[in-house]
C-alpha cells in the first residue's frame, strides 16, 4: 500500500505552502505528494494570492524533495498540446531522479477556461485518447529515431521524441467514473486507474469494470495499479475535527458524507483497510487548507503507522 497527500492549491495557497506539506510528507514516511491542476478557485472565498501552475510547480518542488513521488491528479487535456506536455513531464523527472507521475484527463471546471481564454470544446475525451497516445508514444521511441502522429486533433511529424524521461515507463494516471471509455482508456495506456470523492460501494464497482477492460484487451488486471482519492480530515478529538471542516467552510455533518475520509486516526486507518480489502493499493489524502500543516503532520506521525502496508 501507497499513501500520499491530495492538495487543491487553485483556492488559495503559495508554492511556499505547497512546499511545507511535500516537505512533510517526506519527512513522514509517506510516497508522495500531488496537487490538482486548476488556474480559479472554486466556490466562494478569497482567491488571493491567485493560482499557481502545476508543472512549474512540481519542477520547484522536484529540485526542494529527494524521495517522495510527484504528480498531478490530475492535468487536463485542454492545457496543453501533448508535444508541450511530453516535454514538460520529462523534464520535471529529470529533475526529480525519476519520480515524475503524469495524472491526464479530460478537464471539466468550464468556468476556468472561460476565464483565461482556454479553448473548452464539448467534446473531449478523444482529445485525452490521441493525448495518450502521443505521450506514451513519444516515450516509447527508441534512441535516434522520431515519433510521427497524424490524429484527428493533434498531428506531429517526425518529433524527435527528446528529452527522454528517466523512468521507463512514465507512470500514467487515468481516473473517472465513466463506464465504459474512461475504464477502456485506462487498460490501454495507464500504469495506474484512480477513483475519487465516492462511497465504498462504488469503488468496488468501478474496480471492477477496469479490471473487466484490462482482461478484454489481453492486459493482465495485477499490471495496473488501482487508487483511491479522498477528501480527508483527521483530528485527535471531536473538536479539532470540527474545527479543521469550519475552516473549509463545511460543517463536521457536511463533510462526513459516507464517502469522505473522517475521524481520529484509529478510524481512518478502519476506513483504509476496507478501501485495501476492495483492492486499494494506493490512498490519496486530500487536504484542502495547505495553511494548516500540523494537519499533514499528523496524517504522518500518527496516522501512517497505523496503515496497512
Amino acid at each position: 500500500m501507497e499513501y500520499c497527500l491530495f492538495t487543491e492549491p487553485q483556492q488559495g495557497f503559495t508554492y511556499d505552502d505547497q512546499l511545507a506539506f511535500a516537505r512533510s510528507a517526506e519527512r513522514h514516511g509517506l510516497d508522495g505528494f500531488f496537487r490538482s491542476d486548476h488556474y480559479l478557485r472554486m466556490g466562494p472565498g478569497d482567491p488571493l494570492p491567485g493560482p499557481t501552475d502545476a508543472w512549474t510547480t512540481l519542477a520547484g518542488l522536484a529540485r526542494e524533495t529527494s524521495r517522495i513521488r510527484l504528480g498531478t491528479l490530475v492535468s487536463s487535456v485542454t492545457y496543453r498540446v501533448p508535444g508541450i506536455l511530453a516535454i514538460q513531464v520529462a523534464q520535471v523527472d529529470a529533475m526529480s531522479g525519476g519520480r515524475v507521475e503524469l495524472g491526464l484527463g479530460t478537464g471539466w471546471f468550464e468556468r476556468e477556461h472561460l476565464a483565461y481564454g482556454i479553448p473548452f470544446p464539448a467534446k473531449r475525451f478523444d482529445l485525452l485518447e490521441e493525448q495518450l497516445r502521443i505521450v506514451t508514444g513519444l516515450w516509447a521511441t527508441p534512441d535516434a529515431e522520431t515519433f510521427t502522429f497524424h490524429g484527428a486533433h493533434y498531428r506531429l511529424d517526425e518529433a524527435p521524441a527528446l528529452p527522454r524521461p528517466v523512468q521507463s515507463p512514465v507512470p500514467v494516471i487515468v481516473g473517472g467514473g465513466g463506464p465504459k471509455r474512461t475504464p477502456a482508456l485506462a487498460a490501454r495506456y495507464a500504469t495506474e486507474f484512480n477513483i475519487g470523492f465516492v462511497a465504498e460501494e462504488v469503488v468496488a464497482e468501478k474496480f471492477a469494470v477496469v479490471r473487466a477492460a484490462c482482461e478484454a484487451i489481453g492486459r493482465d488486471p495485477e499490471t495496473l495499479k488501482l487508487s483511491v482519492a479522498l477528501p480527508t480530515i483527521v483530528g485527535g478529538d471531536d473538536a479539532e475535527i470540527a474545527r479543521r471542516a469550519t475552516a473549509i467552510g463545511q460543517s463536521r455533518e457536511e463533510f462526513d458524507n459516507g464517502a469522505n475520509i473522517i475521524g481520529t486516526p484509529e478510524r481512518v486507518a478502519e476506513k483504509v483497510e476496507r478501501l485495501r480489502a476492495l483492492g486499494a493499493e494506493r490512498v490519496y489524502f486530500q487536504l484542502m487548507d495547505l495553511r494548516d500543516t500540523d494537519h499533514a503532520d499528523q496524517i504522518g506521525a500518527e496516522v501512517l503507522p497505523l496503515l496497512p502496508r
